[in-house]
């Protein structure tokens, strides 16, 4: 406690520098819009994230001192400001996406609204335990990131310099995705693809070998390292090289669809079986890998929620007058606002439901209820927590499973059943879940603030507006991805099916766990074909297409088919149906058959949002027990099997779930960071003997001077023990380490008696946040956000305006896998040289 008494920030209280400044409010809120927007993009693709908070303050550095001196403060605001956005995104993307999973549409007002309720009362929850935590336990808690964070600032007021790193990252990612995206120019695929198949047994049919070749999979790799890559992967290889071969090898001869399916298997793509057969598995596995660690983090959590109860009581204003860094939001402030907050959460809920999920006050009451309390104990899990283990390995997913086990379990009891409440369920889940994820970024975020001797009010002023600012583009995003990465997929075999029409117009009805949505509300939409698994000629395939036209499909000038006439369709919902697939269908009134399903950019393979499916399978396994339980139960019995071979189930469990083609790109991340820091160890381990050598050979010369000088005095047979300590103070630029002492045999070489420079160069941190390689591969993630939210763009306004951007056709010379390939291992080469090249910190 002394040591935290006698504690000096990096800027002293009692000076006053520029901080809640225009231009880092502007320049933060820019930062928190735009890191929420890529946040959301890739962590629903690649279903995880990263943090925001080093290149913020990297790229703030640099903007700022380009128009005048910048204050360290001002940069400090810039980044709380800017991390908003990643961390109230993160809790979104983990939790809402099940309202789709569900059956129910995402709404921008919706998302606006539980995200700004998430987020302020994660910061407004966080205020009265920041003396506590920050600086009471300042010692112990030493909160990652936070303290990375602090350093980068200080090393950048120093005049350090780290932002080339992040804009090369930057240049070349957005070069590259300009020419890769699908969406954009489309030089050379996105995904690079095979399916073996070996000999007249066509050993291996049904797998897929595929890679998404972006780079911000290729940053994301590299950041969280390869052992945690090579782990999703090997989910990953087991889906796609294991299961899927399986299924086809024993399913491809049956006559009629294995459940839950609802087309023959040898009619099926890999991706089809993957959605269909093994994304369940993933989803159980997820779901019980989730359960499990949140029962092994169960005692850290309990011990933290236990030690900030009792921060509360502890948290009394200091004694000492208060200065500058003393200084929070006031009390009225954090009361009233949490209150006004909960009550417009009830006002919400009760007047805007959830489409088609409308409950009584009662039921929204509880959810208030809920709200508070799962908010208060989980922010204050969240706020402790993230001090010992950092913001990355927080059990916020943990956390979020026990919210909504809890609630569908008081739902369950209550006899609240229905659709309609699990709805419900997810929203009070996400709004704890966002509550958390905020509360714990605030933390790093003071303690940053702590460090360098910021102003608290300032700061969770400043975080509050991020947080406004970000779910302006969270929820923007989050609705671009579901609307342009959808796909009308018609129907090889149209499914005969009877309207549900249980009530007087049709509309509302339920069949078999179908809905009847009502007419369908587009005039036209584009078509794509399922692929088979089964070998089809070119004639054959086109007499297909030919004899299944209707005339309500047509081929546009793009070679495209359109399905004209939209309006005539129904569109139908189905959920835990036994006829149909989950997900949304088209049907023909006149042919009376389901002719189109509408998948859903969310969920689908390329955003798969495996965390969303894992809070609705949670919601659904309590609620209506409405899963394919043989499935599931797969996926459980694989996650028991990897625990009991002493494995962390969560990240395999994911990355089982993910499209291989996502763990795969992730992977090649992963082995650039290996090959980057075991390159780093050599030139270390090089540099080390080199730096031996020259000691030596100067401890050499320079003894021997000296054993001259001894002899010539009189002393004939000087040895290192009668002449080492005065030596020493003759020349203390050969003390080889801190601490040596020339009378202890530990220090000295037993066969000359010289000392041993064992620490003659610095330790190499090479799990450093502000590396090189970190920060480069920031800069990659970051362009492959932004060009791919620019390409969901395009995507969407060609949809709106039936115009389309001039591209590079498929049959250009280089639309081949093995230039996607190639470009790819250049894109990784750039990864590893300017990984390790060295930064300018000083």
């Amino acid at each position: 406690m002394a040591a935290t008494k006698t504690f000096q920030p990096f800027v002293p209280a009692t000076v006053s520098r520029p901080e809640l400044s225009a231009r880092a409010l502007i320049l933060g809120a820019f930062f928190g819009f735009l890191f929420g927007a890529v946040t959301v993009y890739v962590g629903l693709r690649a279903g995880l994230t990263v943090a925001a908070s080093i290149p913020i303050s990297v790229l703030s550095i640099s903007i700022l001192r380009a128009f005048g001196r910048a204050s360290i403060l001002e940069n400090n605001i810039v980044q709380s400001t800017g991390n908003a956005g990643q961390s109230i995104a993160s809790g979104v993307i983990f939790t809402l996406p099940a309202l789709i999973f569900l059956g129910f549409d995402l709404e921008s007002t919706r998302i606006f609204a539980l995200a700004l309720f998430g987020g302020w009362l994660g910061v407004l929850f966080m205020i009265p335990l920041r003396r506590q935590l920050i600086v009471e336990e300042h010692d112990t808690l030493i909160y990652p990131e936070g303290t990375a964070c602090a350093d980068v600032l200080m090393a950048g007021e120093r005049g350090g310099s780290f932002a080339s790193r992040v804009f090369f990252g930057l240049g070349l990612g957005a070069l590259y995705t300009l020419f890769q995206n699908d969406n954009i120019f489309g030089l050379w695929p996105s995904t690079p693809n095979w399916q073996p198949s070996f000999g007249k047994q066509e050993i291996l049919k049904g797998a897929a070998i595929r890679a998404d070749v972006t780079p911000e999979y290729l940053g994301v790799g590299y950041i969280i390292g390869v052992r945690v890559a090579a782990v999703m992967l090997a989910g990953g290889v087991f889906s796609w090289l294991v299961l899927l071969p399986a299924i086809y090898f024993f399913g491809s001869h049956l006559g009629v669809p294995l459940y839950p399916g609802t087309t023959l298997i040898h009619d099926m793509s890999p991706s089809d079986m993957w959605k269909i057969y093994v994304r369940p598995m993933g989803a159980g596995a997820v779901a019980t890998a989730g359960c499990i660690t949140l029962a092994r983090t169960a005692p850290t959590i309990f011990s933290a929620l236990t030690e900030g109860l009792k921060t509360i009581g502890k948290n009394k204003a200091p004694a000492a007058a208060p200065t500058r860094t003393t200084h929070d939001l006031p009390s009225i402030v954090v009361l009233g606002g949490s209150v006004l907050l909960i009550a417009l959460m009830f006002v919400f809920l009760q007047f805007h439901p959830v489409p088609g999920a409308q409950v009584g006050p009662l039921a929204n009451l509880a959810a208030s209820f809920l709200v508070v309390l799962f908010g208060f104990l989980f922010v204050t899990v969240s706020a402790r927590i993230v001090g010992i283990v950092g913001s990355s390995a927080s059990p916020v997913s943990g956390m979020t499973i026990a919210t909504l086990m809890a609630t569908s379990a008081i739902f369950l009891v209550k006899g609240w059943v229905a659709p309609s409440f699990g709805a419900l369920a997810i929203t009070i889940g996400g709004i704890v879940c966002i509550a958390a994820s905020n509360a714990g970024d605030t933390a790093q975020d003071l303690k940053t603030g702590y460090l360098i001797g910021a102003t608290p009010w300032k700061q969770q002023l400043a975080i509050m507006l991020g947080v406004i600012i970000s779910v302006f583009s969270i929820g923007a995003t989050l609705n671009a991805m579901n609307n342009g990465l959808e796909e009308f997929q018609r129907l090889s075999r149209p499914i005969p099916f009877t309207l549900p029409a249980d009530t007087a117009d049709g509309i509302g009805g339920v069949t078999d766990g179908v809905q009847n949505k009502g007419p369908f509300t587009r005039d036209h939409v584009l078509l794509t074909t399922r692929k088979s698994t089964r070998t089809t000629s070119p004639e054959a395939a086109g007499a297909s297409i030919a004899t299944s036209l209707g005339p309500n499909v047509v081929v546009n000038a793009q070679g495209k088919e359109e399905l004209t006439n939209a309006r005539q369709y129904v569109l139908l919902n189905a959920i835990g149906s036994t006829t149909l697939d989950d997900g949304k269908y088209l049907y023909n009134p006149a042919t009376h058959r389901i002719e189109v399903q509408w998948i859903q950019g969310i969920g689908s393979e390329k955003a798969a949002a495996p965390q969303g499916k894992l809070m609705a399978t949670v919601i659904n396994g309590i609620l209506t027990q409405k899963l394919p339980w043989g499935l599931v139960l797969l996926g459980v019995a694989l996650v028991i099997m990897v625990e009991m071979l002493g494995v962390r189930s969560l990240t395999l469990a994911v990355g089982a779930y993910l499209s291989i083609a996502t763990t795969l790109a992730i992977f090649v991340g992963g082995v650039m960071r290996w090959m980057v820091d075991r390159a780093m160890l050599q030139h270390a381990a090089k540099q080390r003997i080199a730096t031996h050598a020259a000691y030596l050979e100067r401890w050499t010369a320079t003894q021997r001077d000296w054993q001259a000088r001894e002899f010539i005095r009189g002393n004939t047979t000087p040895t290192p023990a009668d002449f080492l300590p005065a030596f020493l103070i003759d020349h203390p630029e050969l003390i080889p380490f801190e601490g040596f002492d020339p009378t202890n045999p530990d220090h000295l070489d037993p066969a000359t008696g010289l000392p041993v420079p064992t620490d003659v160069t610095p330790a190499l941190d090479l799990e450093s946040e502000i590396s090189p390689g970190s920060l480069y591969a920031s800069g990659l993630i970051a362009a492959g956000g932004i060009v791919g939210l620019l390409g969901v763009a395009i995507k969407l306004y060609e949809a709106a305006t039936d115009r389309s951007i001039p591209r590079f056709a498929e049959t250009n010379p280089l639309h081949h896998d093995w230039v996607s390939v190639l470009m790819f291992a250049l894109l990784a080469f750039s990864l590893y040289y300017f990984a390790r090249k060295p930064l300018d910190t000083e």
